[in-house]
């Protein structure tokens, strides 16, 4: 399946969002992908957040905080947005196996300044917000109500290529 890039947005305003938030730990017994999809972050409190209702699952690009995915190691967690057809999250800082398992799944991790997750923030003022990213110029632009933002962001070369092969498997593949 090709992945797109950007997309609606969905904002999580809140730092530390652990990979039990994201996907619980109940249920990595299931032996596939697919049959994560309907608990996608489940268990996250967070005031006006509900992750049965239509933001979500219209939802390409998630937006939030620093530290997102920390918690355990579990692949289970960048799976769960991949089946939910968000292939790009976009955050202050993530932990880093988090980060690198988005990678290894084909799918961006896009790191920013303070600055440019507030401004992102105070986009979502604005109304609903859509991301167009452009991998190879290594932007995003973000807009909502009339107004429009646009963001340099930094990938590795290796990320880079994790990404544009599909993910992991794929680029092995592909070289090996």
């Amino acid at each position: 399946m090709k992945k797109t890039f950007g997309g609606p947005a969905i904002y999580l305003d809140r730092s530390d969002i652990n990979t039990d938030e994201i996907i619980p730990a109940k249920y990595l017994t299931e032996v596939t992908k697919e049959a994560l999809k309907p608990y996608i972050l489940e268990d996250l409190k967070l005031d006006g957040f509900d992750p049965k209702g239509e933001k979500l699952k219209n939802a390409r690009v998630l937006i939030t905080r620093e530290n997102f995915g920390c918690g355990s190691s579990r692949e289970h967690a960048p799976w769960v947005f991949e089946v939910n057809g968000i292939h790009t999250i976009i955050a202050q800082s993530y932990a880093r196996i988090f980060r690198q398992n988005t990678f290894n799944g084909g799918m961006l991790a896009i790191e920013l300044p303070k600055a440019d997750i507030d401004q992102l923030f105070a986009l979502d003022q604005e109304g609903e917000v859509e991301i167009a990213v452009d991998l190879d110029n290594q932007t995003l632009k973000a807009r909502a109500g009339g107004r429009e933002e646009v963001i340099r962001f930094d990938i590795s070369p290796f990320d880079k290529a994790l990404v544009e092969a599909g993910g992991w498997v794929e680029f092995a593949d592909a070289r090996y």
